[in-house]
């Protein structure tokens, strides 16, 4: 099995919703208010296999909506929703445009007399429909969001500053899934063509947490990291009596964040292809997917 999972679409949540020239919605609910994805629990088993999931974004900020907009459509982005760019329904006289509202791309689609509703179009076989068109429209100011969020998250560096490729990986510090991805990946990270990104969490063990302290709170995160993973059958790095504050903060923003990217477990890998759209991969991916995530040896 394939470990790649591209951005993930779905109208599943959405309910209809009309939206007046004016802006206003004809219902309460509101796309822009629609209840986040629900946060899945951090507290996970290592995963050995990959095990698909639906990927959200991360929240985007409000964009002033550009003049060229129709009205709906401006209303809608300065309610929040984000990345709004037409598509072409194949149907004559109903347009539309494909956004990010929060953690849920949308479509809104453009009636005649100029009023909009917001929502999924069924086919007569009770199909979503637009799926792919929306997908295509969004997924690369979708990858942008969540590489910059990503980017933005604490992290231990190893390998080359300079890499020409980057890899984010959820790990925990006795997780033997991270660790046996650590060991497939150091021809690529010794040859300086691929630098990971540790988002260290703190999910498998009660010292989980002290062994992670242990490693942000060194002089070197990146050579406490790797003292960790050569002396993993060990025990690995010694764990440190006390977590700081800072710290908790930090691998509590972390694990929150792998819930937000859909991991259940850890490793949770990260990476773009050779589109730039952002890919995920669950556990340790087997040998013939290690081109894919980390690139040609």
């Amino acid at each position: 099995m394939s470990v790649r999972k591209t951005l993930a679409f779905t109208f599943g949540s959405l309910a209809a919703l009309s939206i007046s020239t004016s802006g206003v919605a004809a219902d309460a609910a509101s796309p822009m208010n629609a209840p986040p994805i629900a946060p899945i629990s951090p507290v996970a088993a290592p995963m050995a296999s990959p095990a698909p999931t639906a990927l959200a974004a991360p929240s985007a900020s409000p964009v002033t909506p550009p003049t060229a907009m129709p009205p709906v459509v401006q209303a809608l982005a300065r309610e929040g929703v984000t990345a709004l760019q037409p598509f072409d329904t194949g149907v004559k006289d109903l347009s539309a445009y494909a956004g990010l509202a929060g953690q849920q791309p949308i479509a809104v689609y453009l009636l005649p007399d100029g009023n909009g509703i917001v929502g999924t179009r069924i086919g007569t076989d009770g199909k979503p429909l637009d799926v792919e068109r929306v997908t295509k429209r969004i997924e690369k100011p979708l990858s942008d969001a969540m590489w910059s969020k990503l980017a933005a998250s604490s992290w231990i560096q190893d390998g080359k500053k300079d890499a020409p490729r980057v890899v984010y990986t959820f790990s925990d510090p006795n997780c033997p899934y991270c660790h046996r991805f650590w060991e497939a990946a150091r021809p690529w990270v010794d040859a300086g063509k691929v630098q990971l990104r540790h988002v260290l969490v703190a999910v498998i063990k009660a010292d989980s947490v002290t062994k992670a302290a242990a490693i942000f709170g060194a002089q070197n995160p990146s050579a406490a990291l790797a003292q960790n993973e050569q002396k993993f059958a060990q025990g690995g790095i010694k764990p440190v009596r006390n977590v700081t504050k800072a710290v908790a903060e930090k691998l509590q923003t972390n694990q929150q964040l792998m819930a937000e990217f859909g991991f259940r477990g850890t490793p949770g890998i990260v990476y773009r292809n050779d589109k730039g759209v952002v890919e995920r991969a669950n556990g340790m991916p087997p040998a013939d997917a290690l081109t894919t995530i980390l690139g040609m040896r």
